[in-house]
């Protein structure tokens, strides 16, 4: 059923229930707050940017408009707003349109009215219209707060749902950038943040392409990334790191710090932290921060060697996996944050050493956050680890074109690990991790999964394939693969981990910091830690064309729209925690 077909059969379901509610109508008659009592300019919004949103009422009712804004007298974003209007009066409203879905909703009632029925965390807004949300029966609710000021009320969970609404759809389209095709990822290429802007920083840093005048690494691009080694390759990427940041506005500070090995006792340099602050306008020493390392897997074990060929050694010179891809996409939330003003700090970093154990976040909470800046409170914390080979890839391996290993020409096939990551030959689920979490078959963080359900639902526009997984019922070591199984596997999982195998875990361990982080396929990407992560290695895994499998597109194409998908769950992620850090629940006990 089309769009139009279905708003049309919305009205009529409308009209049909208006008797029975006693709310609303599609004509204003007598009590009846209806959708020509209000005009919303303009109809269609445009994706993924700011834009204004004007609302003139035709006579006194309120609105609630359920989306981030910009507060004109503070400039920060909030979460929703409920304005009052009197016949003849209009609001103009800065809204961030919805990036990843097509329809938005403004709710009307009565003037002054106090609480709202909101969509549940699973579902999108026009999930909630199309089955009736919006007669009050059975959604949840909230409460209108007065703003400090006079600046816009804002909203709060509540008991109350106050009743049936009327609501009005608006449509949303995301334009394609003119320079690209569909095939190159054109699809999910403008707005504040962009998948395709993140690919273009893969694959600057990625270039293999010789470069004889770059003695640190003879490429263009900026390979060899190995902590820990003292090396100039290493040293090269940092200062690009530093000046990209510098560009964007931020203020970059940087730490050098050294290793002393356990083993042997001597000491190794471990290169930089860099990190890119826009500095809180309330509150200075409450910081969210951002990051991913920079640092690759060095080579070891007679590395170097294509896995295709010789089998699988450790090592690699460019790491565009794991993980150039999370370094891209803190750069890309950086540059478009920074021009944005915020209540708290907000905090870029990319470390170092993690490939070695996680050592660059470690020394960054140990010693530059709780000895250096004690009355510092790190609020959250959301971590870009090997993320992007996921779906919407899947449907198997490559195969043919330098693939090999598995069966035939082709890679082996992701299999099935009872006690890893949720995976299989098929399906590769994005996973939104959350922590930390002690109990398995217990959620001890249900604001910050609820927040993700939350994002990602709607604005996200993944609420058919997303999931929550828990392991109640289930075995402790078994149980993100029994309760994914269980549920037909989702290809986006939100779960709490008890087990952290990156720079979360430091943040988790040393300051009890509730984080989130975002990853895809590990242990069955077969160029894990290999000389084939490569760009092009990306885009073969993520091509389902030909495959009975999804939709068909080209592997750039699904790989844009991978990366744009945590891209933006990342930065409403942020605007939501600069409004409301979520604390650890355990601290609260």
């Amino acid at each position: 059923m089309g769009r139009d077909a279905r708003r049309a059969l919305g009205l009529v379901c409308i009209m049909m229930f208006a008797p029975l509610s006693g709310c609303f109508g599609e004509e204003g008659d007598g009590g009846l707050i209806g959708e020509n009592d209000v005009t919303v300019t303009p109809e269609t919004l445009i994706g993924g940017i700011f834009q204004g949103l004007t609302i003139s009422a035709d006579r006194d009712l309120s609105a609630f408009v359920p989306y981030l804004m910009m507060n004109p007298d503070t400039g920060f974003v909030q979460n929703s707003t409920v304005v009052d209007l009197k016949a003849g009066q209009s609001v103009l409203l800065t809204v961030l349109a919805p990036p990843r879905t097509d329809t938005a909703v403004v709710l009307l009632g009565d003037y002054g009215r106090e609480n709202w029925p909101i969509r549940e965390l699973n579902e999108s807004w026009k999930t909630w219209w199309e089955r009736g949300g919006y007669e009050g029966k059975s959604s949840q609710g909230i409460k209108r707060i007065v703003g400090d000021n006079g600046t816009l009320d804002t909203v709060q969970v509540s008991g109350s749902n106050g009743g049936a609404v009327t609501p009005v759809l608006l449509s949303i389209m995301r334009p394609e950038a003119p320079g690209f095709s569909e095939a190159e990822g054109s699809r999910h290429s403008t707005g504040m943040v962009d998948g395709r802007t993140v690919f273009n920083y893969i694959n600057v840093m990625s270039d293999e392409t010789p470069d004889p005048t770059d003695l640190a690494d003879g490429a263009v691009g900026y390979l060899d990334r190995w902590a820990g080694q003292g090396n100039a390759a290493y040293e090269d990427a940092a200062q690009y790191l530093i000046q990209t940041m510098e560009n964007f506005g931020l203020e970059v500070i940087t730490q050098r710090f050294v290793y002393d090995s356990l083993m042997t006792g001597s000491q190794n340099p471990e290169a930089y932290n860099i990190c890119g602050y826009r500095w809180g306008e309330v509150d200075r020493d409450k910081w969210m921060v951002f990051g991913a390392h920079f640092d690759i897997a060095p080579p070891i074990n007679g590395g170097m060697l294509d896995p295709h060929i010789f089998g699988r050694t450790y090592g690699t010179r460019v790491g565009a996996y794991d993980n150039t891809a999370g370094t891209s996409m803190v750069l890309t939330v950086a540059e478009a944050m920074a021009d944005h003003s915020t209540r708290n700090t907000m905090v870029f970093c990319l470390w170092s050493g993690e490939e070695g154990g996680k050592r660059g976040s470690d020394f960054w909470t140990d010693y530059w956050v709780k000895e250096d800046n004690p009355n510092v409170e790190v609020t959250n914390y959301v971590n870009l680890d090997m993320a992007g080979v996921n779906w919407p890839g899947g449907g198997g391996a490559p195969c043919g074109d330098g693939h090999g290993g598995g069966e035939g020409n082709c890679d082996p096939e992701p299999q099935v690990d009872p006690d890893g990551y949720p995976k299989d030959e098929e399906v590769w689920p994005m996973r939104v991790y959350i922590g930390p979490s002690l109990d398995h078959d217990v959620m001890n963080q249900p604001g910050m999964v609820g927040l993700a359900m939350w994002i990602g639902s709607d604005a996200i526009g993944v609420e058919e394939q997303m999931s929550p997984l828990l392991g109640e019922g289930y075995d402790a070591e078994t149980w993100k693969v029994d309760d994914w199984m269980a549920k037909d596997r989702p290809e986006i999982i939100v779960y709490e981990d008890t087990t952290a195998r990156s720079d979360h875990a430091t943040f988790q361990d040393n300051l009890g910091t509730v984080t989130m982080g975002f990853g895809g396929l590990v242990d069955g990407y077969w160029c894990y830690h290999q000389t084939c992560d490569t760009v092009d290695e990306m885009i073969d895994w993520m091509d389902t064309t030909g495959k009975d499998y999804g939709e068909e597109h080209s592997g750039t194409s699904n790989l844009v729209d991978a990366l744009d998908t945590i891209t933006w769950w990342a930065t409403y992620s942020f605007f939501h925690l600069d409004e409301n850090p979520i604390r650890n629940a355990y601290l609260d006990e």
